[in-house]
């Protein structure tokens, strides 16, 4: 890292903690710090109730830190710990009524403390602020992407590949039926004849792909997924980094995979990533497009 980068952030992060009130005991004037008024403002926003493990990975809270957030909250009135309805194993963080009423007071007052920022500024300054935050925002969401390796029962797992397949049935010209499209069993995509990644962002499934053993010294790649939110943050490129580093792991000197021509953007990236084009090695009938990258030489 450049030390002229670390100290930029630096001097931003200590700006904005200063400017959004974010050092004071008593944020928006509501009597209760940052951190409790931003669990009442996250929990209003998913309609009044959320998960606590979503709230946790949501937040990057550990469990206890946010245990005592919600006692203090409990205490106040402001919210109830309960099991969901849906799943008595999962317990959930709900608004009371009065929780409810300071969720609007807070949103009221955020909306007044961001025109309290752009007041000062010119109709240009104000676009070209805005226009920054937007790009911070999309590009520090990034940082709390995970790539893990996962069973396929996982339901985050078969989550990300649904979605897959929809898509696909809905971009392809003829739809797309997994059973006639090379499907993929369980056993095919457990180790040590295939492994699953699921991609996350603050602990939401966002992405998958899966690396297939063809031989012993070639592996393709297969089902590389990635949500429509956060396409163009390099998630793709960061799920494919991690498949070709598992490729070469297991020994495997070759990837192959293959793409129909309605994705374009998927052979862009290949292309962009080292692949060539190279003749039909399987029988998928919805592919138009196969290619091979050497793994020879590169380090892991």
């Amino acid at each position: 890292m450049e030390i002229g980068q670390v100290k930029q952030i630096r001097s931003f992060n200590r700006l904005v903690t200063q400017r959004v009130g974010a050092l004071q005991d008593s944020y928006v004037s509501r009597g209760r710090p940052l951190a409790e008024a931003r669990l009442i403002f996250e929990i209003g926003a998913l309609g009044g109730s959320a998960d606590l493990r979503m709230l946790r990975n949501r937040l990057g809270l550990d469990s206890g830190y946010l245990s005592r957030l919600l006692r203090s909250l409990e205490g106040q009135g402001m919210a109830e710990v309960q099991k969901s309805p849906n799943d008595g194993r999962v317990r959930e963080a709900v608004l009371t009524a009065k929780g409810e009423r300071e969720y609007r007071t807070y949103d009221t007052l955020s909306d007044r403390l961001a025109e309290e920022i752009l007041e000062p500024l010119g109709p240009s300054q104000r676009d070209r602020l805005v226009a920054a935050m937007a790009e911070v925002e999309r590009l520090m969401r990034v940082t709390g992407l995970t790539i893990a390796l996962e069973p396929p029962e996982n339901a985050e797992a078969r989550w990300c590949l649904a979605q897959y397949f929809a898509e696909l049935a809905e971009r392809f010209d003829a739809g797309f039926d997994p059973a006639n499209g090379n499907m993929l069993t369980e056993a095919e995509m457990t180790p040590p004849v295939g492994w699953l990644l699921v991609a996350r962002l603050d602990g939401e499934p966002v992405g998958c792909g899966v690396l297939k053993r063809l031989d012993e010294a070639t592996g393709e790649i297969k089902r590389v997924w990635t949500a429509p939110s956060v396409r163009g943050l390099g998630v793709a490129s960061r799920l494919m980094d991690r498949l070709e580093a598992l490729a070469i792991e297991q020994g495997f000197k070759t990837v192959k995979l293959d793409t129909n021509k309605a994705l374009i953007e998927a052979r862009q990236l290949y292309l962009k990533r080292g692949y060539g084009e190279i003749a039909r090695y399987n029988d998928n009938p919805y592919a138009h497009h196969w290619f091979e990258k050497s793994l020879f030489g590169k380090s892991g």
